[in-house]
């Protein structure tokens, strides 16, 4: 049996036509966890997060739960958010050497995306469609590495404060971003880290700073997936930018789950594309 298999920072909990299984991670903020699970009301967790002053931070899934992920199948591609934020990674590796030596004959194939949220969409979207083209195991292991590499990820956030949180900024940058009212333009680097390429004034203007990055970064009209947390019209305004430039660009708009919407904060965006 063929499965993909990817941790929750995927965004996406179904994959039609394949058999696929999300494995969830978690958001820990004092005594409240959320679990990345389809139908979680990431609201809730957004709405605490905006008042919560103490540490928070994500749990990744563990051996186990990538083992029982893996369970009965034996083509596996498992994919994960960048080991740069998580160790997804690393409990995937481990999870692929204890199913093998159980199952000697299966197959599994780890990703490290190097990335977060719609970026793995597209790897896992386009591991299916390798799949349905009649290529086998290692040929798609071949193509998905090169596909990976003609990906990336741009984000627009509008908030620090998660960031700051779990102490990945200062509360100081997050502080004075918030009263400037400033939203952070940034991309994941080659090396699977997030890093800032810029900054404007306003939503409006991010978006049209979004779409200059994603251009010079490489973009030129393929396949775009929009996540955002709680900000459908500027996903919709930066889809209809895209189309304008682009006419048959491919491009969907989906929610962030719980992780994204952690690291996203209300107003955020993450956008996969094909260079």
């Amino acid at each position: 049996m063929f499965k993909i298999v990817s941790d929750s920072s995927c965004d996406i909990f179904n994959l039609d036509g394949v058999n696929f299984t999300s494995v969830p991670l978690k958001i820990i903020a004092g005594d409240n966890e959320y679990i990345d699970l389809e139908g979680v009301d990431t609201k809730e967790m957004i709405d605490f997060l905006k008042v919560y002053k103490g540490k928070s931070g994500s749990s990744c899934p563990s051996c186990a739960d990538w083992l029982d992920a893996f369970d009965g199948a034996d083509e596996i591609f498992a994919i994960t958010i960048t080991s740069g934020l998580s160790g997804s990674y690393n409990s995937a590796c481990v999870a692929k050497d204890m199913y093998i030596n159980k199952n000697p004959q299966a197959k599994v194939y780890v990703i490290d995306s190097l990335s977060a949220g719609p970026e793995l969409t597209l790897i896992i979207e386009k591991i299916k469609e390798l799949k349905e083209e009649g290529h086998s195991f290692d040929v798609i292991c071949e193509k998905i590495e090169e596909y990976k590499s003609n990906t990336g990820l741009m984000f627009i956030l509008s908030s620090l404060k998660n960031l700051a949180n779990n102490g990945r900024v200062s509360h100081a940058v997050a502080a004075i971003a918030n009263i400037l009212g400033i939203c952070l333009i940034g991309k994941a680097s080659d090396e699977g880290t997030l890093e800032p390429v810029g900054k404007v004034r306003g939503e409006k203007k991010s978006v049209s700073a979004l779409v200059k990055s994603m251009i010079e970064n490489g973009y030129s009209g393929k396949k775009v997936i929009i996540s955002h947390c709680f900000n459908e019209e500027l996903a919709s305004e930066l889809k209809s930018k895209l189309l304008n430039l682009f006419e048959s660009a491919q491009i969907k708009i989906l929610k962030t789950g719980i992780l994204c919407s952690f690291y996203a904060e209300h107003g955020g965006m993450l956008i996969g594309y094909e260079k």
